[in-house]
């Protein structure tokens, strides 16, 4: 391996010259050519330590990000990920990672331009939650290479996390009762106005809390009416595809409340049927297909909150369908004196399917009674002094 200087002439006249850097691997000869000596002297020290480590990629062998990113997408559909993570993939490269980067080859990269690229991102003002997660969908498009053997190291893996501490706006806001949560008076009149055709599915979302993805895939063979519950066992993705649920805990089983029970009992004797002329989805089109989310919302929930006043300051619907799933979370955690179920976390985890206590915890934690107010403090004493 080599540094070198050559010189030359212009056809009009110019002296020119550049610092080459030559080199063998595996019995292949590479050259590159800087503007001066002192980045050649680097790219020489870099290569010297990656090839005694076996990680050197040559440039000539290397491609472009937007050429890894084809790459990646193709895996990404051969593992047969979600149409929509695929979707969201795609978007992150078309939007924000083969503009800036997509020309670059991927032995180029360097953690410095990473980093330049994340500020890029920011003062062109994606938020600090889209920042994240496009440079993880690069951190993933360079794990893909890196397992083709297209780069030597994930600089996106590289990177020091922040430490800087988040201002309280950037933090996660805690779920507001009245704001994010609809309060038991607003579920009320929103009950009373629940349009016909839609009555069944917001019932079962209000009280079971149920996603909006479960509750449109929702079989009647997963319905036990008799015994008053029903099975999570799949759901419908936003292009009506049906698979499995979130996760192995989103599989579950929840009770039903008396008034469900009736309603659901009542709509299937009316429910449309599919074209084999059999009932299979609990709450489907006017053809027995999958409804459609769209559909929910703008001909069943926001005709109701608009009905039931439950509206914003400028007179739009209040609510989306994902705050009546945060409402039957909060109805499990309440104290029954409140009208609540007043369940312990554990019991709150498995109804709403999280995959972890801590996530049931972090995301209502703070709605618990903190069970140390005035009176039962006083009653605790008295043990003591007696």
């Amino acid at each position: 391996m080599s540094v070198r200087k050559r010189e030359w002439i212009t056809r009009k006249g110019e002296h020119k010259e550049a610092w080459i850097v030559d080199y063998s691997v595996n019995g292949s000869r590479h050259l590159k050519t800087f503007e001066r000596k002192k980045d050649a002297d680097a790219y020489e020290a870099q290569v010297t330590v990656d090839v005694g480590k076996g990680i050197h990629i040559a440039p000539s062998r290397s491609v472009t990000v937007a050429e890894a990113g084809d790459l990646w997408i193709k895996a990404c559909e051969d593992e047969e990920l979600e149409r929509a993570t695929i979707d969201g993939y795609k978007q992150h490269l078309r939007l924000h990672i083969n503009p800036h980067l997509g020309h670059y080859k991927l032995s180029t990269l360097t953690v410095p331009l990473m980093r330049k690229f994340r500020d890029d991102l920011r003062d062109n003002g994606r938020s600090p939650t889209r920042v994240r997660v496009v440079m993880a969908s690069f951190g993933a498009l360079l794990a893909d290479a890196l397992e083709r053997g297209l780069v030597a190291t994930n600089v996106v893996r590289s990177m020091k996390k922040e430490r800087t501490r988040k201002s309280k706006r950037e933090q996660r806001q805690k779920l507001k009762v009245g704001v994010d949560i609809p309060t038991p008076d607003e579920i009320k009149r929103l009950i009373a106005h629940l349009p016909d055709k839609y009555r069944p599915l917001l019932l079962t979302a209000i009280f079971t809390g149920l996603r909006a993805s479960e509750l449109r895939g929702l079989r009647w063979e997963d319905v036990d009416l008799p015994h008053a519950k029903l099975h999570v066992r799949q759901r419908a993705d936003r292009y009506n595809k049906v698979d499995k649920p979130k996760s192995e805990s989103s599989e579950r089983t929840v009770p039903l409340t008396p008034m469900v029970v009736n309603t659901l009992r009542e709509w299937k004797l009316r429910c449309p049927k599919g074209d084999h002329g059999k009932l299979e989805y609990v709450f489907p089109t006017g053809t027995g297909e999958i409804e459609y989310h769209s559909n929910i919302l703008q001909r069943g929930l926001e005709p109701a909150q608009i009905a039931a006043k439950i509206v914003d300051g400028k007179g739009k619907p209040k609510y989306a369908l994902h705050a009546l799933r945060h409402f039957y979370a909060s109805w499990c955690i309440n104290r029954a004196k409140d009208g609540g179920l007043e369940l312990p976390l554990k019991m709150v985890q498995e109804r709403m399917g999280h995959s972890t206590l801590a996530m049931t915890g972090d995301r209502y934690g703070h709605l618990f009674p903190s069970g140390d107010d005035g009176a039962e403090l006083a009653k605790a004493e008295k043990l003591f002094f007696a």
